[in-house]
């Protein structure tokens, strides 16, 4: 089975995304509102920034904070020049939303992992979406 999905953002002071997943059967669709983001800069341990991604990723699990129907964007990126710089690029349907989730088990327990594998305080930029496009 090929899977393949693809992600259009739009942010005119409040950003719709749609994506479409592409399987045999018929075309899904589905919009979001996203009206809050970040993206944090994380800096891994030396040699840690591979567990540093991995421990991100399952922040993509069933029941972890980018698995909600809030989380609308939920990107992991690297360093391409410093392999323990990581990247996190997140949009969600409110702040509220957002705050509301993070104070959850799971969140916090994601959490707690990536603090004992950075070497300082991560560095947050939060932003208000404007216009864009990712496709996956």
């Amino acid at each position: 089975m090929q899977v393949r999905a693809s992600i259009v953002l739009t942010f005119p002071q409040v950003m719709r995304v749609e994506w479409n997943h592409h399987t045999p059967s018929p075309q899904k669709k589905a919009s979001m509102i996203v009206t809050y983001g970040f993206n944090a800069t994380l800096t891994a341990k030396p040699h840690m920034g591979d567990r540093l991604v991995d421990l991100l990723l399952t922040g993509l699990n069933e029941g972890s904070p980018g698995a909600s129907e809030h989380c609308v964007v939920y990107l992991v990126s690297r360093s391409a020049s410093a392999p323990d710089v990581v990247h996190v690029t997140e949009g969600w349907t409110s702040e509220e939303d957002h705050h509301r989730i993070f104070a959850g088990e799971a969140a916090q327990a994601i959490v707690a992992q990536v603090d004992g594998l950075l070497t300082k305080e991560s560095e947050y930029t939060d932003y208000v979406p404007v216009r864009g496009k990712a496709a996956f």
